[in-house]
This record gives C-alpha cells, structure tokens and sequence, in this order.
C-alpha cells in the first residue's frame, strides 16, 4: 500500500525555520477579502502596516504553508498527489501570531484513519519562537483509493447548527481574481488558476482555495461577533463540505454558543450549496 501507517506516524517530524512580516500578513488579509472599503477604519487593521493586527488563520500560510507538504513528504507517504482532497483544518493559537516573526516547525503524520474507500492523514504542525508555542495546525487531507487497510477509522466532529435562528449572517462577495490573489501567498496548485488543469479535475471552471473560505469566514466571525478582537480567538476548525467559484457570494450564518461562534458557510448563488460545515470558533 502507497501509505505505510506505522511509518508514517513513527517517522521524525521534520522541521523548518520560516519568517514573515507585516508584507506576508497584509497580502494574506487582501486575499481573503479584506480593504473593502479601502478606508474603513475597520479594514485599515488588516491592511494598513501602522494598525496591523494578525488574523489567527495566518498560520495556515505562514511559510508559504511548508507544515502541511512536510506533512505529505513523510516516510511511509507515497501518493499520488491529484487524489488528495483537503477534507478539514483546525487551528490552535497559543498566542497572538506577531505582525513580524521567525519559528521553527515541525510537522509530522500524526494520525492515518481508514474511511473505506479513501484514507485520512492527519498532518500535524507546529510552530514555536524564542518566547515558546505559537500555533497547532491540524490538515485532515483525504487520499482517495487508499482506504481498506483495516485501521481505525477516527472520531467524528459531525455537528448540526443549533436548531434555532443565527445569531448574525452575512453576505461575503468573492472576488473574480480573489484566488490569483490568494495563490500569492503559497498556494500554486493551478486547480485555482488554470481553466484546462480544473477541467480535467472535473470542474467547469478554477474554484477557490479552501482555505481562503476559512480565512473569509472567520474574519467575518471576527468583525461581527468579536468586535475585531482577533486575540480573542483560541481555535478554529472546519470540514470542506463544497466549492466555492470566484465571483460567486458566501452567505455565513453564526450562532453564539458558550464555546464560541458556531458557524456554516454556503454558497449563495447555487441555492445555499454547503461549503463549510461542522464549525466553531472557540473564542477565550
């Protein structure tokens, strides 16, 4: 079998200096949507390097996102990279993510579960600097085929949004050329970019990275909910339930609940299609 489990997750995290600035943050911010409007003295503290602040789901990029390849590239890994699906993330801070940094990382397979029909590696990262911890990243990455090796088949985070209104929704635009913009910051699959790869991948167009619809959904958690107070985040996870094409609209319901903000993200061109599902902030 191509995945090797106990290899896999036995093998030496592998490790790797990254460094970013307020550059790196700024491009991030504009690439989940933020500026708009340009002056709004909300927006100006994701853009503007004087009222700078870091959104917690920087992590997912910081060092153009080399956790989760490091992760693919693990003794025991030997897939073929256009079955793999980004099933779900979740991000820990342990402290506000400085506006310029260095850490070091270490990623490592930390879990494979069978499904059936396809495999899950849970590709684990974490990044420190001098002062200690920063972020825990957790990349559940489906492997299409690689299922039936008789292992475990994991924990389920299925959850159904509360049985009540939302607290707030939101309408968030994608724009046209959102994920050439977002490809900017690590990103180069050409799924996002290139009509003929994303044909032969089964769409009728390039859809968009799904972790700028994470990183669009919690800054509208942040702004809404949170007074944007982006320290006040602690965790944030998600299941990728769809796609989202540019162009289209993201509707974003969010329900407060004593963990957080419970949220699911849709497609609001195509009749609510789901696009994130199972997720929460947790806020502190």
């Amino acid at each position: 079998m191509p995945i090797d489990a106990g290899r896999a997750t036995a093998a030496e995290p592998r490790t790797a200096e990254i460094a970013w600035d307020h550059k790196d943050v700024q491009l991030y911010h504009l690439g989940i949507g933020a500026g708009i409007p340009a002056t709004d003295p909300d927006e100006l503290r994701y853009t503007l390097e004087s009222r700078l602040h870091v959104l917690p789901s920087f992590a997912t990029v910081a060092g153009a996102g080399m956790g989760m390849m490091g992760g693919l590239a693990a003794p025991g890994v030997d897939i073929d990279l256009t079955a793999v699906l980004h099933g779900g993330q979740r991000v820990e801070v342990h402290r506000p993510i400085p506006v310029k940094g260095r850490a070091r990382t270490t990623s490592r397979v930390a879990a494979v579960y069978d499904k059936g029909k396809a495999a899950v590696l849970v590709l684990r990262s974490e990044a420190a600097d001098d002062d200690g911890p920063l972020w825990t990243s957790d990349a559940e990455v489906y492997v299409r085929g690689e299922g039936g090796f008789g292992g475990e088949r994991g924990p389920s985070v299925r959850t159904e949004p509360p049985a009540r209104a939302p607290d707030r929704t939101v309408e968030r635009h994608v724009r046209e050329d959102q994920a050439l913009l977002y490809r900017l910051s690590g990103d180069w699959n050409p799924l996002h970019a290139d009509p003929e790869f994303a044909e032969l991948a089964g769409f009728d167009r390039p859809i968009l990275h799904g972790l700028c619809t994470y990183g669009m959904a919690l800054k509208a958690v942040a702004d809404t909910l949170l007074d944007g107070e982006v320290a006040r985040v602690r965790a944030y996870r998600t299941r990728f339930a769809g796609v989202v094409y540019p162009g289209e609209t993201l509707r974003i319901r969010m329900w407060r609940q004593d963990a957080g903000v419970r949220l699911t993200a849709t497609a609001a061109d195509r009749g609510d299609a789901p696009v994130l599902a199972d997720t929460l902030v947790e806020t502190g």
